[in-house]
């Protein structure tokens, strides 16, 4: 005879009064994630809470107003942004009120709760842009003291954000009629007296320049411009422009431009910012380190124009030179030789090896920062408030830097790799202990 065990089946109780006090010991609590606990640890280690309350002091009352948003939270908010790939500050807000980890690395503890993403924008638009590009400093002179910023070569390359803007909503500069009235209006004038979608589709079609940045603007966000995305599409975007030390992979400058402005246009500022910053970095030894003197850019960026500014300035230029035939140097004998200098040195060995690091390293900080970043899109508007938000996400690209050279991962989901990798090690190990044929002398041969 057999016996089977039976178990009684748990319901859902219903209408139960819950207790009115809870201890503290049956509060959920979980397992700090290592990676945050140890980003923590960094933090604490060189008083970065103390140093944003002083940065942000002058935006904070002491006796009025309502509860506030410490800025030390404020900003590990914005670098989970980041580690988390979220690219909305809703986003931000509903991740951290899911994850118990993230209330641990915010320093938060049971009944308090993460702010709303109402509060993050608020405190956003209070903390001024040059508080946030402070902080941007803090984390670059993080980067210095682990001798993670040479100075000495830097790349400058650009990429496109899309903005939070629809081209269907623009307007016209001078009469501010709506693209769709435009060529309601086209139409009319051409004998269609009652065009239909199809209609205007189709005379759009063959309109030339019909994008021109000069004549529609968003009312939304005046900042945005109509430009061609990397995958071929045309949208309203914004610019981010990074310069990139090259022996280390550092950024050391974001700036955030109009997406119709050249290359050659925008290297300027964003050269001229990474001075900034790099005068302010010092080494281990708390010696300065080296101020950029040599520039890295593709041929983009490349002008007779450019190639002679930086070359007066005192720069090294390695820009990729596009193939333009025959050139007249008629009276500008110094942007002659400025260009055939800057020829000379990217048909070089050093200058083919720069110019393929640069490809390398400052593709790599787009990857990181705008596609597992999140920030591909924006959903900010104008520039100001954008740089606020890529300035945090880009000093938490850093301080990935810094965290790779303590733990040997730059990100929490880079834990889930070493992870696979362990585990396939201990299988591959253990298969090979298990088969004797692959300890076998004649299989060893």
């Amino acid at each position: 005879m057999y016996y089977t065990s039976r178990m009684a089946m748990g319901k859902r109780t219903r209408g139960r009064q819950p207790s009115m006090w809870v201890t503290t010991t049956d509060l959920p609590t979980a397992a700090s994630h290592p990676f945050y606990t140890r980003l923590n640890q960094l933090l604490h280690q060189h008083g970065f809470d103390d140093f944003a309350e002083a940065q942000c002091a002058l935006f904070y009352a002491e006796t009025i107003g309502r509860p506030s948003l410490p800025p030390g939270i404020y900003f590990r908010l914005l670098l989970i942004g980041y580690f988390e790939g979220i690219d909305s500050e809703r986003g931000i807000a509903w991740r951290a009120a899911d994850s118990l980890t993230l209330r641990d690395f915010l320093g938060l503890a049971f009944p308090d709760a993460p702010p709303d993403h109402s509060t993050i924008s608020r405190t956003r638009r209070l903390i001024d842009l040059e508080t946030h590009r402070e902080m941007f400093t803090w984390v670059l002179e993080r980067l210095g003291e682990a001798g993670l910023v040479k100075g000495k070569t830097i790349a400058i390359d650009a990429t496109t954000l899309e903005a939070n803007a629809a081209l269907r909503h623009i307007v016209h500069r001078d009469t501010g009629e709506s693209y769709q009235d435009f060529l309601t209006t086209l139409a009319q004038a051409s004998g269609i007296e009652t065009p239909t979608r199809a209609d205007l589709a189709r005379l759009d079609r063959k309109r030339k320049k019909k994008g021109s940045n000069d004549e529609w603007t968003s009312p939304s966000d005046p900042d945005a411009k109509i430009t061609k995305m990397k995958d071929g599409r045309t949208h309203l975007a914004h610019k981010a422009e990074h310069a990139v030390d090259l022996d280390t992979g550092a950024i050391v400058a974001v700036t955030i431009q109009g997406a119709d402005a050249g290359d050659t246009q925008t290297l300027p500022d964003t050269l001229a910012e990474a001075v900034e910053q790099l005068d302010q970095v010092t080494d281990a030894d708390r010696d300065p380190v080296a101020l950029a003197d040599e520039v890295v850019a593709d041929k983009g960026c490349h002008s007779r124009a450019l190639v002679l500014e930086l070359s007066t300035h005192g720069f090294r230029t390695y820009i990729s030179e596009p193939d333009r035939g025959g050139q007249s140097w008629i009276d500008q004998v110094d942007a002659r030789d400025a260009v055939y200098g800057n020829r000379r040195r990217i048909r070089g060995d050093r200058g083919k090896r720069l110019l393929r690091r640069r490809g390398e390293r400052i593709e790599r900080t787009f990857a990181h920062a705008y596609e597992t970043g999140g920030l591909r899109r924006t959903y900010l508007r104008g520039h100001a408030n954008i740089l606020k938000r890529v300035l945090v996400h880009v000093s938490g690209f850093n301080l990935g830097l810094v965290m790779r050279r303590l733990i040997g991962v730059g990100t929490p989901r880079g834990l889930q790799g070493h992870l696979r990798a362990l585990v396939a090690w201990v299988v591959s190990l253990s298969w090979m202990m298990d088969c004797p044929r692959r300890r076998s002398p004649r299989f060893a041969k």
